[in-house]
């Protein structure tokens, strides 16, 4: 079966190769190349550069709806397009190009977390239960029907870092039984139930900010979730700091949020709202992420210093 793969990020990586390995990609199409780093030097996205190693044809289109594009993807006879995280929207004369439609890498339990940062939300929401859904596209967002949903369960220490991995590894081998379901005319679609839908945003900067208030699970679940960006943030010495590591200490401590209440060999204990929390690994501005063992060997902590929260700055 042809296909026409559409992604960009690393999350896309293996479900372009699941495809590759089974049926005909034609094409992969993915956003510009975009500069990274204090040197903005320009990068390809992730699944260019796999596929640009793995010989396909790499289309990086500026405008979609032109009719350029359009005429472009009818070039390749697509049989079906496959998407995962390509972060764009594409309008109908766009999806009707391929016979078969298109099918789409949703990492979520669909009808839940519609919208563009479904593996951070259900982190940072405590969820001990996400998922993938692939699922067929149309113009209203990840509101198409499912072809097949899979459960995952979250570590209680799991990041969204680490379980996007997880997930795009689960997503990639659903995505390749989905066309394969497709090519043999076995596939079938459920429609998803829009009264129980719910919807995530974007992640902004002022989502990392700790508020020590909080209970300690609150903010652990920040610390995870808010990984890789925009990473959960506080001030330590009049400095913006970001905790990377921690975990959940229930027995409550004298003092007030924010507040360190011990002082250990490979962690720092703090007051929190509700419970203590456990800062396993910090870094510091300008730094990079050091195991609380490390950074306490250059860089003393004392029982009484105070972590600050940054909300409304």
């Amino acid at each position: 079966m042809r296909i026409v793969f559409f992604g960009t990020p690393e999350l896309a990586v293996p479900s372009v190769a699941a495809l590759a390995a089974r049926h005909e990609v034609t094409a992969v199409v993915c956003q510009p190349d975009r500069p990274k780093g204090r040197g903005k030097k320009m990068l390809p996205p992730p699944v260019k550069a796999w596929a640009e190693a793995n010989g396909l044809l790499v289309h990086q289109p500026t405008k979609l709806n032109d009719g350029s594009f359009e005429a472009w993807l009818r070039d390749q006879a697509p049989d079906v397009c496959a998407l995962a995280a390509y972060g764009r929207m594409l309008k109908q004369p766009i999806l009707d190009v391929p016979r078969h439609g298109f099918i789409n890498m949703h990492p979520s339990l669909l009808p839940k977390y519609r919208g563009p940062s479904p593996i951070q939300s259900a982190v940072l929401n405590g969820d001990a239960v996400t998922g993938v859904t692939i699922m067929d596209i149309t113009l209203a967002m990840d509101s198409g029907d499912i072809y097949l949903q899979r459960e995952s369960a979250i570590g209680p220490d799991e990041t969204a870092s680490e379980l996007t991995e997880r997930l795009a590894d689960l997503g990639g081998a659903m995505m390749a039984e989905v066309a394969d379901a497709i090519a043999a005319g076995s596939a079938t679609r459920t429609p998803q139930d829009d009264d129980a839908a719910s919807y995530c945003e974007l992640l902004s900067k002022e989502d990392g900010y700790i508020d020590w208030s909080a209970p300690a699970q609150r903010i652990h679940n920040l610390v995870r979730g808010a990984q890789p960006w925009p990473a959960a943030q506080c001030r330590f010495h009049g400095e913006v700091c970001k905790i990377m590591r921690t975990s959940v200490v229930p027995e409550e401590a004298a003092g007030e949020p924010g507040t360190i209440t011990a002082v250990e060999k490979e962690r720092v204990l703090v007051a929190t709202g509700e419970g203590q929390l456990a800062i396993l690994q910090f870094q510091p501005p300008g730094k990079r992420a050091m195991g609380m063992r490390d950074y306490l060997a250059g860089h003393p902590i004392e029982s009484g210093e105070k972590f600050e929260s940054m909300r409304g700055e």
